[in-house]
């Protein structure tokens, strides 16, 4: 494109799992209480979902359209997608790059025409894409627009990872209007936000501001785990979008067992452990009568399933669980690298999303640095 048919940002970010999602929802909630249109577009997915009209679509495009109430085409709003054995195709020849930059234009086109602006949304750290040419700097050169850089909160490590990204947008000729800092722990929030902004200066980036760490955005949902594992929910059906407070691996005697178990406790244990998964029964069965309901989970472990009549009084009791055929370090290993994603169905964590961006953020100021068309 050779001119900018549209005002808009493109939201990047220094790695993958920084909160780039989560930011660009409360950047949209604000936006369009400033300006009379915003659309939404992730130019280059990767994590493909299929919707009502059979396409498959980027999933950030079907949290924005539904929350939103967006009425834009799915083909606009998620022009390129990157299905399994793409780079290989690409590599063999067999994908015409100019053909993808031509959609992903057109697109652009088609959502600026009907909006004041557009957010558009990369994928991953802005090197991502480039075995296809379509590198977040490279889309976003493509699309005339200025970056927005979420940054994981900290200040060394995360200055040294801003500074590869910047990289890579000065080579593409595109300009960082601002940083974001994401997730910073609140007994450094002073410190970080004065010495990043200080140390930002010397590039002339303001730094938006700075979104506090949140454990319930940090947490698993039940389904979190029943997709994590890619097994399905056993019992308790109901409470798929339950969120934990800590997971908790059981290797311990049922009397210590008894005496440490905490409200909204993920209880990991091996599914032969019929003492650990009675007492945790009981206990959720005394504090629902009580009518302080401790809201437990349970994901069942180890090499055997568990027998039809622990199925049957978890389901009973409408207590979550997944079972899992790995050993219990196996699961808790998997668990502790895995990062919370926001999905449409939860409600809470959308919201919550939004209010601490739109809090914590000076979406007046972008505003004023994003040029107007």
């Amino acid at each position: 494109m050779s001119e900018r048919s549209a005002s808009g940002v493109f939201v990047a970010s220094t790695g993958q799992h920084v909160g780039k999602t989560t930011t660009s929802l409360g950047l949209f909630s604000a936006l369009v209480k400033r300006v009379t249109t915003v659309a939404f577009m992730k130019p280059v997915g990767q994590e493909l979902v299929k919707v009502d009209t059979s396409e498959r679509v980027d999933k950030d495009t079907v949290l924005f359209r539904r929350r939103f109430n967006l009425q834009d085409r799915y083909s606009d709003m998620s022009p390129v997608t990157f299905p399994k054995g793409f780079t290989r195709d690409v590599i063999d020849g067999a994908v015409d790059i100019g053909t993808l930059e031509e959609r992903i234009s057109r697109s652009f086109l088609a959502l600026s025409a009907g909006s004041d602006m557009v957010l558009a949304e990369g994928t991953g750290h802005v090197g991502v894409g480039s075995i296809a040419g379509l590198d977040n700097a490279r889309v976003a050169q493509l699309l005339g627009l200025p970056v927005v850089m979420i940054v994981s909160g900290g200040l060394g490590s995360a200055f040294d990872a801003l500074a590869l990204n910047k990289h890579a947008c000065d080579r593409a000729g595109v300009p960082i209007a601002a940083v974001v800092l994401n997730r910073v722990l609140d007994d450094k929030r002073e410190m970080v936000v004065d010495y990043m902004g200080r140390a930002l200066a010397r590039w002339n980036i303001p730094l938006l501001g700075a979104v506090p760490y949140n454990d319930v955005l940090a947490s698993l949902r039940m389904d979190d785990y029943a997709s994590l594992f890619k097994v399905p929910l056993l019992t308790g059906t109901s409470h798929r979008y339950r969120h934990f407070d800590t997971a908790r691996l059981v290797a311990t005697t049922n009397e210590i067992f008894e005496q440490t178990i905490e409200q909204r406790q993920l209880t990991i244990t091996p599914a032969s452990r019929r003492d650990i998964i009675e007492s945790a029964l009981l206990k959720h069965n005394q504090a629902m009568a009580s009518g302080v309901p401790l809201e437990p989970g349970i994901i069942l472990t180890g090499r055997y399933e568990p027998d039809a009549e622990v199925v049957r009084m978890l389901d009973d009791s409408d207590l979550p669980m997944i079972y899992v055929p790995l050993n219990a370090f196996q699961v808790m290993q998997k668990i502790s690298a895995h990062t919370a994603k926001i999905q449409i169905e939860d409600t809470a964590k959308v919201n919550l999303a939004i209010d601490l961006v739109e809090r914590h953020l000076d979406v007046d100021r972008l505003t004023e640095l994003i040029p107007k068309r």
